[in-house]
């Protein structure tokens, strides 16, 4: 089974800071499984971590059948067949509201009906070169004001139309893990999903330590990350392609992969979902552009670019 996109592992570390007089509490209880497509592991220091945990799978399991590209029964897929959805889960009329939001805000760059583009791109001939006619073909599907949506249905208003929440839905993900384990007392998460959320620290007390790589694995910036989520991306971080030569970040408006000359960005902010969207967009802006766009979100900063 291929993952939500191209993210290999998922990782979840949990604990009740506030049941912390309680024995019980103490004791980290730690899981593997596959989740999102992903290898995954689940680490909880709660008294009831079975039980936890149990609500944690669940709500993966119902997630991926929302946003999972590669389910043919998950609610994206049925969309992007079919050309419309009726009675639309709440999530994906969720997350599509904050993609109208990113879409708007960075001037149409972050653009969630770039599937066909993607499609057309990973379907390159052997010299690497693509298809012009091809990609003009796929550009002719790409719009987000043909995308409708409300409690009712979802649907595109031209045939071929597709959307890849790949850009956004990671972040989405890992922001309803965390309300999830709040809800069940945990008051130090941290939550990798392929984007960050923390709230909390670590048990010691110490910021939950992460570190910045480039698409070569060479390390940028080690960080801290403390009540706060953080979403990277790269322009060239995935490559597709049978040569895999063309970065997964498409520009809708020439149809191409992003061309500005970005190794990785990186977003920091309360939403992780918010994060994961504007961290995509801004691979596609000059850096005034990128603040231009950031300061529509309040609490929203740029935490890296290089």
């Amino acid at each position: 089974m291929q993952s939500l996109s191209r993210r290999r592992f998922l990782s979840i570390a949990a604990c009740a800071g506030a049941l912390g007089a309680r024995p019980a509490a103490a004791q980290v209880t730690q899981w593997h499984a596959t989740a999102l497509g992903a290898r995954a592991t689940l680490s909880l220091a709660h008294p009831e971590a079975e039980a936890v945990a149990e609500r944690v799978w669940a709500e993966l399991r119902r997630l991926e059948r929302i946003f999972s590209l590669y389910r043919a029964d998950s609610a994206i897929t049925v969309l992007n067949a079919e050309g419309i959805l009726r009675a639309p889960p709440f999530e994906l009329l969720d997350c599509l509201s904050l993609c109208d939001r990113i879409h708007h805000a960075s001037g149409g760059r972050f653009d969630p009906t770039v599937q066909p583009l993607w499609a057309a791109h990973s379907r390159r001939d052997a010299t690497g070169a693509p298809d012009r006619a091809e990609i003009a073909r796929a550009q002719a599907f790409v719009g987000w004001s043909g995308v409708r949506f409300d409690s009712q249905t979802a649907q595109f208003e031209r045939p071929g139309m597709a959307l890849t929440l790949n850009g956004i839905a990671q972040g989405y993900i890992a922001d309803r893990v965390v309300a999830l384990l709040t809800r069940e007392g945990l008051t130090d998460i941290m939550v990798d999903t392929g984007e960050l959320r923390a709230l909390g620290g670590r048990p010691d007390g110490s910021d939950w330590p992460v570190t910045l790589r480039a698409p070569d694995r060479n390390v940028l910036e080690y960080l801290g990350l403390r009540d706060l989520a953080l979403a990277t991306s790269a322009p060239h971080g995935t490559l597709i392609g049978e040569n895999e030569t063309t970065g997964h970040i498409f520009d809708p408006r020439t149809g191409q992969s992003a061309r500005t000359g970005w190794q990785v960005i990186s977003v920091g902010g309360p939403s992780a979902a918010l994060a994961d969207g504007l961290s995509t967009a801004l691979c596609l802006m000059d850096r005034e552009e990128m603040e231009n766009c950031l300061s529509g979100f309040p609490g929203m900063i740029l935490r890296h670019v290089s």
